[in-house]
């Protein structure tokens, strides 16, 4: 996905070990349709090479401000201008320092001092060893550069080159491009508190068995994340599902349908868009045995007794929120067959605004999907593609709804 077609990154990078990651980084930039100048201080150069930036990014590294290869020997005036955003990757406290200072003695201290602060955006990613981060000095440094400007992307926790485990490592590529990627997105959604359910319920017959489906969580998930570019607040209410959380997004994980309704109820209090993506179990065994069922050797089969599940849409759907229209809900429905016919008939029984249809075989566990969007105007088909897509071809039609709908 060309996530970043037509951008042009100045991707900056000062001394720290982190700098490994940022030949990843650079390579993530690209592949997602950006154009990558990178620019290198002195001491990033202990740490890895011009040669291998360049191989990556396909451009002329950049390291003196007194670099000659500029007609009119000003780098630091002409890279910034060209740029739709510099990100410093790895940026350490010594140079998040230097930004609080303005000092300008190298091409990219003077680089971000010289960029026009109105439209050349500056991206930070610090790393630094857990003390360093955790060291009142810095903290102050970064809520300085925050108020003059920049957007700090935060830092991961863990292991550390120096052998200590803690927080201060630079993010991983993937998510410092996610946070790139969300950074450049339209804010259809801003002020917004969305709320989505996904993946499907795991409903137990003992401490072994339980009755699930194929639902994968991936379409649920990339919701969250296209909400969460969109910039809204998200939180994500998650079946039984081994993916990574969306950055940005609150996660919480739950097992059967009445602990997804108890979680969805509770945070349904405060959103004003739920989205419902989860495939809910429409039943449960009406008894969990305490021990495992096992065969006696009768040939004969257990007898099952099963219990209607809790219907969560229709239960947000019907509380005061809805009905007041402080909370705008979306529902999903996973057929076999006779689509439209099946998504309308659930629309109106559900009672609300919009209603997005799929079918499950063709969908359940793939990165791709094709969407029917059922209002009360009609039907209109989202054509097949990669599930990130249409979760944000999804909210742009949110977004496009919500003032008509809360008239």
């Amino acid at each position: 996905m060309q996530d970043l077609a037509g951008k042009h990154i100045v991707l900056g990078l000062t001394g720290g070990i982190a700098c490994y990651k940022s030949a990843e980084l650079c390579r993530l930039f690209v592949k997602a349709g950006a154009t990558v100048q990178v620019v290198m201080t002195e001491a990033a150069e202990q740490f890895i090479t011009p040669v291998t930036m360049q191989a990556l990014s396909g451009r002329t590294v950049y390291t003196s401000q007194w670099d000659t290869r500029e007609p009119n020997n000003m780098p630091h005036i002409n890279l910034s201008r060209e740029a739709d955003a510099i990100v410093l990757a790895p940026c350490s406290a010594d140079f998040i320092a230097r930004l609080v200072q303005g000092r300008s003695d190298d091409l990219l201290s003077l680089m971000c001092l010289a960029r026009p602060m109105d439209r050349i955006p500056l991206l930070i990613a610090p790393a630094m060893n857990r003390e360093m981060w955790a060291h009142p000095a810095t903290q102050r440094n970064l809520m300085q550069v925050a108020a003059d400007g920049a957007t700090v992307l935060g830092v991961g926790n863990g292991w550390q080159a120096c052998g200590e485990t803690g927080d201060g490592r630079m993010l991983e590529p993937a998510q410092l491009l996610e946070d790139v990627t969300a950074f450049f997105s339209p804010k259809l959604l801003a002020g917004q508190k969305v709320l989505v359910t996904a993946g499907p319920t795991f409903e137990a017959l003992d401490p072994i068995r339980g009755i699930t489906n194929h639902s994968s969580g991936k379409m649920g998930f990339a919701i969250a994340r296209a909400a969460r570019e969109a910039g809204a607040e998200v939180t994500l209410v998650a079946g039984p599902v081994h993916l990574p959380t969306p950055r940005g997004v609150t996660r919480v994980d739950v097992l059967s349908a009445q602990q997804m309704l108890d979680a969805t109820t509770r945070a349904a209090q405060s959103a004003s868009i739920f989205v419902a993506t989860a495939a809910v179990a429409d039943w449960r065994p009406a008894t969990q045995s305490e021990q495992k069922i096992k065969k006696d050797g009768s040939g004969r089969t257990p007898v099952l007794h099963f219990t209607e599940n809790p219907d969560i849409l229709l239960s947000v759907a019907k509380s005061e929120r809805a009905q007041s229209k402080k909370l705008f809900c979306v529902g999903f429905a996973a057929e076999s067959e006779n689509l439209a016919e099946h998504a309308k008939a659930k629309r109106e029984r559900k009672g609300i605004p919009l209603l997005v249809g799929n079918i499950g075989p063709l969908t359940f566990g793939q990165d791709d999907n094709a969407l029917l969007l059922v209002d009360a105007n009609g039907v209109r088909e989202l054509p097949r593609a990669p599930k990130l897509t249409l979760a944000r071809e999804l909210m742009t039609e949110i977004a496009a709804r919500l003032p008509d709908w809360r008239v």
